[in-house]
């Protein structure tokens, strides 16, 4: 497997990252973000990326532009239109680079900035990986991000750990109820909200696998 950093400024917000080059001659790709306060060497991407790689998808795991701006700390609220319009600009490069779909995903605040990207651009991607959607702040149940659910169109994958302060399985399965688009959700017991158990990587890639098809 061949990974490379990536750089492509020709347009803004610049798409910058690391592309893993698939297995196997593989025509698919997927674009894949990192949380709030994180970034795209985050070490569940980069398993996530490599898993995905070995099964023949292309991977193009990115900083979003938020991340771009400042190497530490979240993302203030203003700056997120930019960092889902950095997701789309990523997406159209991936395009150009794969003959087959292309997928967007990404984990928590990544995961949930693709979710209202897709749901603004219903064509945009052709699946959603979303790991750990961020459904509340914890502890602030009532605050639900969830506005845009019922206006996304495209099919969904949630991965959710049952100790994921940010949601639980019971709150994740109610929000989904919202989403017209066919969605599946994948439990991961006793993981929080950063899924780091052993084989999740595994577990989560055959579930989309299954669910888009491919």
């Amino acid at each position: 497997m061949i990974v490379a950093p990536f750089a492509d400024g020709q347009e803004e917000p610049a798409v910058r990252g690391f592309f893993h080059e698939p297995e196997g001659g593989g025509t698919h790709g997927l674009v894949l973000a990192h949380g709030a306060g994180s970034n795209c060497r985050a070490p569940l991407l980069v398993t996530v990326a490599e898993t995905f790689a070995a099964a023949g998808l292309a991977v193009l795991r990115i900083d979003l532009p938020f991340r771009q701006a400042r190497p530490h700390g979240p993302p203030f609220p203003a700056f997120a239109p930019r960092d889902q319009q950095g997701l789309a600009r990523a997406v159209g490069v991936m395009r150009q680079r794969v003959a087959g779909r292309v997928f967007l995903g990404g984990h928590s605040y990544g995961g949930r900035q693709g979710s209202m990207i897709a749901a603004a651009e219903p064509t945009l991607a052709d699946a959603l990986f979303l790991l750990s959607y961020p459904l509340h702040p914890p502890r602030r149940p009532a605050s639900l991000r969830t506005a845009h659910f019922q206006d996304l169109r495209t099919p969904a994958l949630f991965v959710h750990g049952t100790r994921d302060p940010f949601g639980s399985i019971e709150e994740m399965q109610r929000a989904l109820a919202l989403v017209v688009a066919p969605v599946c959700l994948l439990p991961i017991e006793g993981a929080g909200h950063d899924l780091g158990k052993d084989g999740v990587a595994g577990r989560a890639v055959q579930a989309f696998r299954e669910f888009a098809g491919i």
